[in-house]
């Protein structure tokens, strides 16, 4: 953890993330989750998992159950077939996002139904700050707002916002780049810190260089200037500190 002009930062390399292979699954895990366990890296804030996962063909997690958990996937190559105890079935893809509250309890089943193709995805989970919720599903595109060289809101605490919504005070930010660009972040809540996870490319943050599948926290500040490098893609995780 680093002090930067009353800024707080935590810098995660991509290699220093937990990794399992478990042939046909192949997971990141930036905070601990599962065998990884590292007392130093549980989460960052509200943000308690955010897993890497490559799905092999005709491969996935079979039904498994979840409560008091706000869980979002967004996928980065291939379509994930999604089934639920709700009743939801569904595919994600690539320019899409999902979000689940497991709330009182929900259970579910991600599958590569693909014979030829790889399925790769973030499984991100947000502790919320409202438990026992009637669960819920939802999903969007979020191609449809895209626009290259900018940060697109993908998830935010309300239903009428861009987005989906989940139960914190948490925003999700995409951008795509095809340039170097400078982008001053405002934080939207006092107490909040921002995550931010390279998912291709290159990105600057004050002096702090970020390569591909680095991660990089900040808190204890209201704003910040991020600049991203050429053909880079990143997400920007704001979640509440406490």
């Amino acid at each position: 953890m680093i002090k930067r002009n009353k800024m707080t930062t935590v810098y995660h390399k991509a290699d220093s993330r937990g990794f399992a292979d478990h042939g046909w699954l192949k997971s990141y895990h930036t905070f601990s989750f599962a065998n990884y366990y590292n007392p130093e890296r549980m989460n960052f804030g509200a943000l308690r998992v955010l897993n890497d996962d490559q799905v092999a063909s005709g491969m996935g997690f079979g039904a498994h159950p979840h409560r008091d958990m706000e869980i979002i996937s967004i996928p980065l190559e291939g379509d994930l077939e999604h089934k639920d105890s709700m009743g939801t079935s569904a595919v994600i893809r690539n320019g899409e996002i999902q979000v689940m509250s497991a709330g009182t309890g929900v259970q579910h089943s991600e599958y590569n139904k693909n014979k030829d193709e790889l399925v790769k995805f973030l499984q991100i989970w947000v502790i919320p700050n409202k438990m026992n919720v009637t669960p819920r599903y939802d999903q969007i595109s979020i191609k449809e707002n895209e626009k290259m060289n900018e940060f697109q809101q993908i998830l935010s605490p309300n239903a009428d916002d861009d987005g989906v919504w989940i139960h914190q005070d948490a925003w999700f930010n995409l951008g795509k780049f095809d340039q170097i660009t400078a982008k001053k972040y405002d934080l939207h809540k006092k107490g909040n810190g921002v995550y931010i996870f390279i998912l291709k490319g290159s990105a600057k943050v004050g002096d702090q260089v970020l390569e591909t599948r680095d991660g990089f926290g900040i808190w204890e500040t209201e704003n910040f200037t991020i600049e991203a490098g050429e053909n880079s893609e990143i997400l920007m995780m704001e979640v509440p500190m406490n």
